[in-house]
């Protein structure tokens, strides 16, 4: 998830969750699981629930009430903000507030817009997500807080043409692409790395030239990979694997360990459910230089000694196997403990090509 800054946690220390148009027992279901999800906080560990202001507003409640509600979050948020606090607001969802707001410009005979949506709909969003960002608050003492606005859009039928998710779009500068088939395959998150995308990436360029300067250029190979795969799973699918290069072959295994052990996470566990940033640079660097090895290793061998994919899987087994498990690697270890492991790893998995070659 790193390639789309998503697998380093969301630092705040108070969030507020909009739930708009949601079923009475999908709440239910908020109410009884988020008292039993803990965070650590200064040191102490304590429920989610004690930290988290929610704002429901269920199908049936009244039309005005369900197009108030996006409005009474974003100002609770801003209230804890002006306390100096650094809040998440997560709106789920927005399509259902403009549902709202479509059926109350309906009832006072505005001129209706694309889909019968007002026109000023793109207004409404953009003022919305404009309250968003890190502030300096007047006054004594001084406060410095911030809002990060996470809003779902769910459009009819996944049409991305949908009215409310083109506005969306134009307005926000980080999209995250859910995919249904993710989920259904039990990947979570099931978030699309090739259609999410995020415009802060030059903005954040300076921050990783001073703290992890080999990020971006690892980051854009990773992107790589996982666009090479989808372009040879049609190939597979026609002529099986068994009739590919051993480079493409070796760029579907390294995309499934990206897939399966480096994307995927299992927010229920000690393991991942945080994940610091540096532990997934030293994951990602791991996967990128053993890819980067394989790849030279199969290119520069000969017909004499051939190096093929099953070869690798045969003498690096239990590299392979490690490169694998990076991800249970406990945070709460600490830092040193976990750079000393993956630094080993990194040492493993060269002198392993090195013994290779020889």
């Amino acid at each position: 998830r790193s390639c789309h800054s998503m697998r380093s946690p969301l630092i705040c220390s108070y969030p507020v969750a909009l739930f708009h148009l949601q079923r009475g027992n999908e709440m239910a279901e908020v109410l009884k699981d988020f008292p039993e999800l803990t965070m650590v906080v200064n040191g102490i560990e304590e429920t989610i629930m004690k930290r988290t202001t929610l704002v429901a507003n269920t199908s049936n409640m009244p039309v005005a009430a369900r197009e108030a509600s996006i409005y009474t979050g974003i100002t609770l948020a801003e209230y804890m903000r002006d306390m100096g606090m650094n809040v998440a607001m997560m709106a789920d969802s927005t399509s259902r507030w403009a549902e709202a707001l479509r059926e109350i410009s309906g009832r006072l005979a505005e001129m209706p817009a694309d889909s019968g949506y007002p026109a000023y709909l793109g207004a409404r969003l953009a003022s919305f997500y404009e309250r968003s960002g890190k502030s300096e608050m007047l006054g004594s003492p001084s406060r410095t807080g911030s809002i990060s606005i996470v809003g779902a859009v769910s459009p009819p039928g996944g049409d991305f043409s949908d009215p409310v998710c083109s506005a969306t779009l134009g307005i926000v500068q980080v999209f995250w692409g859910l995919d249904k088939k993710l989920a259904q395959r039990k990947h979570f998150p099931s978030v699309n790395w090739l259609i999410s995308y995020s415009k802060y990436l030059n903005a954040l360029n300076p921050w990783y030239d001073a703290n992890y300067p080999d990020f971006p250029p690892m980051r854009t190979t990773v992107k790589e990979i996982l666009q090479m795969e989808d372009d040879l799973t049609e190939i597979v699918q026609l002529v099986g694997k068994d009739s590919l290069a051993e480079s493409d072959k070796l760029i579907l295994e390294v995309a499934k360990i990206i897939r399966d052990d480096y994307l995927a996470q299992n927010g229920f566990s000690e393991h991942d459910k945080t994940c610091p940033f540096y532990k997934s640079v030293w994951m990602m660097k791991n996967i990128v230089d053993f890819y980067k090895c394989a790849v030279k290793a199969i290119e520069n061998s000969t017909a004499d000694n051939k190096v093929t994919w099953n070869r690798l899987k045969a003498s690096m087994g239990d590299t392979i196997y490690k490169l694998t498990a990076q991800k249970f690697q406990l945070p709460s270890d600490g830092k040193e403990a976990l750079v000393a492991n993956f630094t080993a790893l990194n040492e493993e998995i060269y002198k392993a090509f090195a013994s290779l070659e020889d």
